[in-house]
């Protein structure tokens, strides 16, 4: 039976596939450039491409409030040619990716960008068409508890980027609609959905202590994490710190990890040498030092369920890799 002309193009995407592609999308300060950052880190960054899908705006910000669109709109997005760039980079092939300045809300000069054999790509709307979406092995979406996404919301946008903490609820307001319409969608196509949260006894204290619940769809195979779970229960306390439960998400069935945000440095460096085990002949190569890191402010802090989701997330490029072949001298 012949293919049709979409099956044909996914095809000669996989026949032509040269690098490893991640996709992680999600709201604004939703973590997307912390998860990023972590995955850099340890699979080193002579390995890795990270580019952000946001750097495609049509408009610069001035543009966009005279219009009165949000760059969360496909509209004000070049979709098609991020499209021709996901694909180029998922042919091992250079691009020159245009660049947007968020301090200034204006464009660079563009940045010449040849793909290494992993590529992360994190933005906004990174799943938003079938042709983007068919270029990832891995594709992450990062859905925090409401409340924290605008308190990391806030807290970024007034220490990095020059808003007033007013400015920032306006523009949060302004954007409900377009995020509700355009952005959480994309959640469905993920393979990996990860959702922040925190526990009862921290809801206000600092964001080391936040739980974690990763939403794993089996839409790609995953890990046996059962010698992991089964060292997680041994640390002798009522409730494991790592728990695996059969679950359901927007209606189908998929594993729900939980790792409790009061896991301790212990039990995490124990547990992230398991999972290293896991990744094969990546495991010696990896740095663990910077794993879970992330910025309060202008304050460097350590989250422990951050660094096991980190390396969760790297389990699969690293597996992917191994199953394609392709070549690990670059």
């Amino acid at each position: 039976m012949p293919l049709a002309p979409g099956d044909l193009k996914r095809k000669e995407m996989v026949v032509n596939k040269k690098t490893i592609m991640l996709g992680i999308v999600g709201d604004s300060a939703a973590g997307k450039t912390t998860l990023t950052r972590g995955i850099v880190n340890l699979l080193g960054k002579e390995n890795v491409t990270a580019i952000c899908s946001d750097d495609y705006h049509k408009y610069n910000r001035k543009q966009r409030k005279e219009m009165g669109i949000t760059a969360l709109n496909p509209a004000c997005n070049y979709i098609d040619i991020m499209e021709q760039h996901f694909v180029l980079l998922r042919e091992g092939k250079p691009i020159l990716k245009p660049v947007y300045n968020h301090a200034t809300g204006d464009f660079d000069p563009p940045e010449y960008i040849k793909p290494t054999r992993f590529v992360i790509v994190e933005g906004l709307l990174g799943f938003h068409s079938r042709i983007m979406r068919d270029c990832f092995d891995v594709k992450v979406f990062l859905a925090p508890e409401e409340s924290l996404r605008i308190e990391w919301k806030i807290k970024r946008d007034t220490t990095k980027r020059g808003y007033t903490r007013e400015q920032v609820l306006q523009a949060l307001e302004a954007r409900k609609h377009d995020s509700a319409s355009y952005i959480h969608p994309q959640r469905a196509y993920a393979d990996i959905v990860v959702n922040f949260y925190p526990p009862p006894e921290h809801r206000k204290n600092d964001n080391s202590h936040l739980n974690v619940r990763l939403v794993l769809r089996p839409t790609i195979p995953h890990p046996d994490l059962s010698d992991v779970l089964e060292h997680a229960a041994s640390n002798g306390t009522p409730k494991p710190p790592i728990t695996m439960s059969l679950g359901r998400d927007e209606g189908k069935p998929a594993d729900i990890l939980e790792v409790d945000g009061n896991i301790t440095a212990q039990k995490t460096d124990e547990l992230e040498k398991l999972l290293g085990s896991h990744l094969m002949s990546a495991a010696s190569k990896m740095n663990l030092e910077k794993l879970g890191v992330y910025m309060d402010g202008d304050v460097e802090k350590r989250s422990y369920p951050l660094a096991l989701t980190q390396m969760l997330v790297a389990y699969h490029l690293v597996t992917a890799l191994e199953t394609i072949g392709i070549s690990q001298e670059g």
